[in-house]
């Protein structure tokens, strides 16, 4: 009888407590089944969205190169076409008319209109490296077949630039061809409203002698900081072997000797705010290029040095520059030396009108000796920064020559675009 109660107390026992706990244990192992199917299919779905999304990436990058052709095809038909090419030309110029009123210390006058210049600027850009650039210039309102009484004609037809240009670094660039010399402030930027007074200065008119242009090749270089270099080797000049004028020596590319070539070096520095700075030699061994009996000029070299300065409403420039000849015939003359200098201050009141004054001493030679001495003072008023009306009192005095004194006063107009 005890065994049999001992035995149902174990069995009730045994409903109590084991049952029950292996009842929860079977329940809790079916819950983690569940959990890991739903995080299976998860997974699953997981993966498929991954492989849908790389699938997409794979066909937008298919789109984007196909695209990428696409553009690069259409940029090339545009390069080709006609409005592109279009696009590449450059086109720019300048024109300048005066009025001329002098009195002369002989008794004679002067009252004189004239289209002194009008230039047209060509260029064409092959790419971002290799340019051309060309200046057609039509002087005193064209050619007449009539002259002036001096043998001269009434106008000249120039081609003044004609170059090619390549880049050969963002710093370092040549040119070939037709082109100013790197000499003076005048020389490479001569439109007129980029200068005070309606003639230009008479200090590189007849020393530099601007404009002077030559055919050659130069090199270029920037080395940052506003420091530029600059090297030519080119055709020289041309003077005659009993004149010794400078200016008439320039051959201007037509059919130019080159029995000898000249060299230019110049150097500029821009790195101040409204400075620059410049200096430039020249030389040649023989700017009569052998036509001469070889005593009168033997070689000649120049030396530049010029300043402009802008600070808010007031500017100044000066420029010195001066020609040594060998030669036993030019310096028997006094023409061994020409030199020249200038200074010019000026004032900008208001934002059209610039008032300016100019001092010039002049040594040069044109068949005899010239000792000028120049005075100028005027405005310009500007109607556009690129269209200036101008005015000037000139007093001339010329100091070996006293009957070719004047004084008067000029009128112009003068443009660039």
């Amino acid at each position: 009888m005890k065994l049999v109660l001992k035995s149902s107390l174990i069995s009730f026992m045994l409903s109590m407590y084991i049952v029950p706990f292996a009842s929860h244990a079977s329940e809790q192992i079916m819950v983690d089944k569940e959990e890991y199917e739903q995080l299976k299919q998860a997974v699953k779905f997981l993966m498929e969205e991954r492989n849908k999304q790389a699938t997409a990436v794979e066909e937008a990058k298919q789109v984007a190169e196909e695209a990428t052709e696409i553009a690069e095809a259409a940029a090339e038909v545009a390069e080709n076409s006609s409005h592109s090419k279009f696009d590449r030309l450059l086109i720019g110029g300048y024109a300048e008319a005066h009025y001329n009123n002098y009195d002369y210390n002989d008794g004679t006058d002067k009252k004189e209109f004239d289209l002194h210049r009008f230039v047209i600027f060509t260029g064409y850009e092959y790419n971002d490296r290799l340019r051309f650039f060309s200046e057609f210039e039509i002087e005193h309102g064209g050619v007449q077949d009539t002259d002036n009484g001096d043998g001269t004609l009434g106008g000249e037809v120039e081609v003044e630039q004609a170059y090619i240009e390549y880049d050969f670094t963002p710093d370092a660039s040549a040119r070939a061809g037709l082109f100013i010399l790197p000499i003076g402030m005048l020389n490479e930027t001569h439109e007129p409203d980029t200068f005070y007074g309606v003639e230009r200065n008479s200090v590189e008119k007849y020393i530099v002698p601007t404009t002077w242009w030559e055919i050659g090749s130069m090199v270029s270089f920037n080395f940052g900081e506003g420091f530029k270099l600059e090297g030519a080797i080119h055709s020289g000049l041309n003077m005659s072997d009993d004149n010794g004028y400078i200016r008439d020596g320039r051959q201007k590319g037509s059919n130019a000797e080159a029995e000898n070539l000249a060299y230019t070096f110049a150097g500029t520095y821009t790195g101040y705010q409204g400075l620059e700075i410049g200096v430039s030699y020249h030389y040649e061994d023989d700017p009569t290029q052998g036509n001469g009996a070889g005593d009168y000029i033997d070689d000649a070299s120049m030396i530049e040095a010029h300043l402009a300065y802008n600070r808010g409403i007031f500017g100044l420039k000066a420029l010195f520059a001066e020609w040594d000849f060998d030669g036993n015939g030019i310096k028997a003359d006094n023409g061994d030396k020409q030199r020249g200098w200038f200074i010019e201050p000026s004032i900008r009141p208001i934002p059209h009108l610039g008032l300016f004054a100019r001092y010039e001493a002049i040594e040069y030679f044109k068949g005899n000796e010239r000792d000028l001495e120049i005075w100028s003072l005027g405005a310009n008023y500007y109607l556009h920064d690129q269209v200036a009306l101008k005015f000037d009192y000139v007093d001339y005095k010329d100091k070996k020559d006293i009957t070719s004194d004047f004084d008067g006063f000029n009128l112009g107009v003068g443009l660039s675009f």
